[in-house]
């Protein structure tokens, strides 16, 4: 069904306010109610000149300018820069080194100089690691890091585009219950002004006239206090958007309810894969800690002068074996760690799964529900305008009370509001069904 942000009631209000305004009784002049005055400061305070915006354009607005998106994409910058250093251990390294040396004279071995005075030196050594299988999984390991840093800024984005939904489908149900509060204040003045002209023309009383006031200050205070809300959720629209003031709704979004798809769409079930997975390749490869490693070493170098033992340019070559014998039992025991971590991660996402199978179940069933509420609270408002529109001609007619109309004035204005909360949680109830069922946000 779709769902509409129009205040039900208003234009039957107005109906019952020219029927009292019009009532007149046996013996007794009564005038009309005093025409508006000038706007009150509360009245400006709902002129809105700020900015407003599509529901499509507040998600993607916050997606690229909310400071957790920031926060996200550095965390996987971060990650990448990790994998560069650990894929380091696995490339060759070229390194250049010299040496300048002063003896307080030159060595001198049967007239020859075996050592000069002032000595220089200079090498070259490439190192190239031959056989480092740890190096090599550490490279793959650290590659399932970024994987895991890219689904972790996913799910962020799924976060933030949430809060963000929500935010704005609560600026819109705060701005309806501000119009559905201004019009019963509306409704209360008129009636209390009508009071008025009737205790004045000797034909009401003063109890009616109380009763009207007391009405009038009660939904001016809720009034009051639907401002206050529709102003908060503003604020919250706009610190989501990273904006340097309130933010308004611009329409109802279209939010379609659709049959549940895969879970795996959704980013943190997606994460949780691929943590699990990480975390079983970490113990698959724990063997790697029992191979040798072996390294080549290649360094020319430069002697001048040259000595008995070091010839003025030349070279060596090196391989270096290293077998792990024994460490203290190191390597068990961090075996033992990863395979912990390994039940841990698919205790976790067995966990994750039968959650987002409930809020799947859950959603699904709460837009049914949330359907019904809202066509029987539609009618509810529909039925509370009639008995209010009854209720004030039976008031004109001197056949009911001026408490019976103030009840049913109250009942309108109640049916209303829970008419317009009807709507929300219609909406809300879309958007957790498309949440929970990984549509939402859109894919990049």
């Amino acid at each position: 069904m779709t769902i509409n942000s129009t205040v039900p009631g208003a234009p039957r209000l107005a109906l019952w306010l020219a029927l009292l305004c019009s009532a007149s009784s046996a013996g007794a002049e009564v005038t009309a109610p005093p025409a508006a005055g000038p706007p009150q400061p509360t009245d400006l305070a709902e002129r809105w000149d700020g900015e407003r915006v599509s529901f499509s354009a507040a998600i993607e607005r916050s997606l690229r300018q909310n400071p957790q998106t920031a926060i996200a994409l550095s965390e996987l910058a971060r990650a990448r820069a990790l994998l560069e250093q650990v894929r380091a251990a696995s490339l060759p390294t070229l390194a250049a080194g010299g040496t300048y040396t002063r003896l307080d004279d030159n060595r001198v071995l049967n007239g020859n100089i075996i050592l000069g005075e002032n000595q220089i030196g200079a090498n070259l050594q490439l190192a190239v690691p031959l056989v480092q299988p740890r190096a090599w999984v550490s490279w793959g390991h650290a590659q399932d890091n970024v994987k895991l840093a890219a689904s972790a800024s996913d799910e962020v984005r799924r976060q933030l585009a949430t809060s963000t939904a929500r935010a704005y489908l609560t600026v819109l149900t705060q701005r309806n219950v501000v119009a559905v509060s201004r019009t019963a204040r509306d409704a209360a003045r008129a009636h209390h002004g009508f009071e008025v002209s009737r205790w004045k023309g000797g034909v009401g009383t003063r109890l009616d006239e109380v009763r009207a006031a007391q009405e009038q200050a009660s939904a001016e205070a809720q009034l009051a206090f639907s401002r206050t809300q529709l102003a908060r959720a503003r604020e919250a629209l706009g610190v989501l958007l990273a904006a340097d003031g309130p933010v308004d709704a611009m329409e109802a979004p279209a939010l379609d309810a659709r049959e549940p798809g895969e879970l795996g769409e959704r980013a943190d079930v997606r994460s949780a894969i691929l943590r699990k997975q990480a975390a079983h390749r970490v113990t698959r490869d724990s063997f790697v800690d029992y191979l040798p490693l072996l390294s080549g070493v290649f360094q020319p170098f430069v002697q001048d002068p040259p000595s008995l033992t070091v010839p003025r340019t030349g070279w060596q070559a090196q391989l270096l074996l290293s077998v792990p014998l024994f460490d203290g039992g190191l390597r068990y025991g961090v075996r033992r760690e990863r395979t912990a971590l390994e039940q841990r991660a698919e205790a976790e996402l067995q966990a994750l799964l039968r959650q987002a199978r409930s809020e799947v179940r859950v959603a699904f069933g709460a837009v049914r529900e949330a359907d019904q509420a809202l066509l029987a609270s539609r009618d509810a408002a529909r039925l509370a305008q009639e008995a209010l529109q009854l209720a004030s001609t039976a008031y004109r007619e001197g056949a009911a009370t001026n408490l019976e109309l103030i009840d049913a004035e109250r009942h309108a204005r109640d049916a209303d509001t829970q008419s317009a909360l009807a709507e929300d949680a219609a909406r809300q109830a879309r958007l957790d069904l498309l949440v929970s069922s990984g549509s939402f946000p859109p894919p990049r």
